[in-house]
């Protein structure tokens, strides 16, 4: 039966290796804490589990589950890097830059090494990530891509358009390079597993509590939660990412918070199997509206891409993926849609992370413009870092909160934007 995944049941029902739900009761009683975080998705959950490490009280608070958000519904694939390459980022920020392509180009190695010292089961697999091109001028590029990673000491691989077709299964593109940094994993089982492991060190996750309030008392904060009880700390991380609400005056509208849409065919045949992506890399492509896709642990391959802004209602909301999959793996003709589902992507208007602290004691991380996997694992060690006053290497710079202009119209130049990308991937 094909299922819908709608956004107010468990995200990943799609997943036969999803872990048992980890016990994340509300907030039924007020309590102290030296560090408070809103958000249980990979933010709250990692910065929750190095604090907790360090032996600092925690206490992590989520309107869902863990998971429940972008950090369930994503399409596992773990990719290194900004949407920037380093040349660009040395311009634009110069010693900085440095910092911030350390901190982005190893985020990969730290989900791996952080799931290996942990024992996280989510089907974690490392074969790579290959960006592929269907115009020249992509194409082109790609290759300074790979040329300023190689020159970093990274052993990137350029295929042609014979070998990408081989690699990919496909004959939808040109050429690519190769990316060894890069995996995959079951998303939602490895926001499981750090909730576990956070709790296990001592963290407090409390799920189904949302916070309706957040207020300066002295020199503490004090959260409060639809259930009445409350939280006072000395620190706040707001981890809200496409999923920021209003509590904090300004910061929803610092961002968009775009759908993005996945299928997953059922599990293909054996013989099938071997023609999608069969060295079990990742696959987003480079053009303005990517398609990203891979193959799962069960054999089915998942597809994900930009969607209407509204919450999806009806499967003929994934007709445009349907078509996609079709036009780029025509091997895959009668192999039949089995889940689909969607979550909100945190956009900024520069691509970068942001970083703030607009009052004392409160901290805010988000905007990974859909890497979150990988930058959300790397940014939540630095930021528990930065919370506890180690913040001397904390690689991005804090920024005032900026609202994006007309940020109440933001679904209709959001369609606008998305029309003017589509036609312009088909012009190139």
């Amino acid at each position: 039966m094909n299922a819908i995944v709608h956004p107010a049941l468990p995200p990943s029902l799609w997943a036969a290796t999803a872990l048992p739900a980890v016990a994340a009761p509300p907030l039924v009683e007020s309590c102290e804490a030296d560090v408070a975080i809103v958000g249980a998705g990979y933010t709250g959950l990692v910065t929750a589990l190095h604090l907790a490490e360090a032996g600092v009280r925690v206490c992590v608070l989520d309107a869902g589950e863990p998971g429940w958000g972008a950090s369930g519904r994503n399409g596992g694939q773990v990719i290194p890097g900004l949407k920037y390459d380093p040349e660009q980022l040395l311009e634009k920020f110069g010693e900085r830059g440095e910092a911030m392509i350390a901190a982005a180009g190893g985020a990969a190695d730290e989900v791996f090494a952080l799931i290996e010292r942990l024992g996280i089961q989510c089907d974690a697999c490392r074969k790579g990530w290959i960006q592929p091109a269907a115009s020249s001028v992509a194409l082109r590029g790609l290759e300074q891509r790979a040329r300023q990673w190689s020159a970093r000491g990274v052993a990137v691989e350029l295929l042609d358009q014979p070998a990408v077709a081989r690699r990919i299964g496909s004959q939808a593109y040109l050429g690519a390079w190769v990316d060894p940094r890069a995996g995959s994993l079951q998303p939602l089982s490895y926001a499981r597993g750090l909730a576990a492991a956070a709790l296990r060190a001592g963290a407090g996750i409390h799920g189904h509590s949302r916070v309706t309030a957040l207020a300066r008392e002295g020199q503490r904060w004090k959260l409060s939660t639809a259930q009445g009880a409350s939280v006072h700390a000395e620190r706040v991380l707001l981890a809200g990412n496409g999923y920021t609400d209003d509590l904090w005056p300004g910061l929803r509208q610092t961002l968009i918070a775009a759908n993005s849409f996945i299928i997953a065919t059922q599990p293909l045949p054996k013989h099938l199997r071997r023609t999608v992506l069969p060295g079990g890399e990742v696959c987003s492509d480079a053009r303005r509206l990517l398609l990203y896709f891979k193959q799962d642990a069960q054999g089915r391959v998942l597809l994900g891409g930009r969607g209407p802004f509204p919450e999806p209602r009806q499967a003929s909301d994934w007709a445009h993926l349907e078509r996609s999959l079709s036009g780029l793996f025509p091997q895959l003709a009668g192999v039949s849609i089995e889940y689909r589902w969607s979550g909100r992507v945190a956009l900024t208007q520069d691509f970068l992370p942001h970083v703030h602290e607009p009052a004392p004691g409160l901290s805010m991380l988000l905007g990974y413009n859909g890497r979150g996997v990988a930058l959300a694992t790397s940014l939540g060690r630095h930021m528990a870092r930065r919370l506890v006053g180690q913040a001397e290497d904390f690689p991005f710079a804090v920024t005032p909160i900026r609202r994006i202009p007309l940020h109440a119209l933001q679904r209709f130049y959001l369609g606008a934007g998305i029309a003017w990308y589509r036609l312009l991937d088909a012009l190139l």
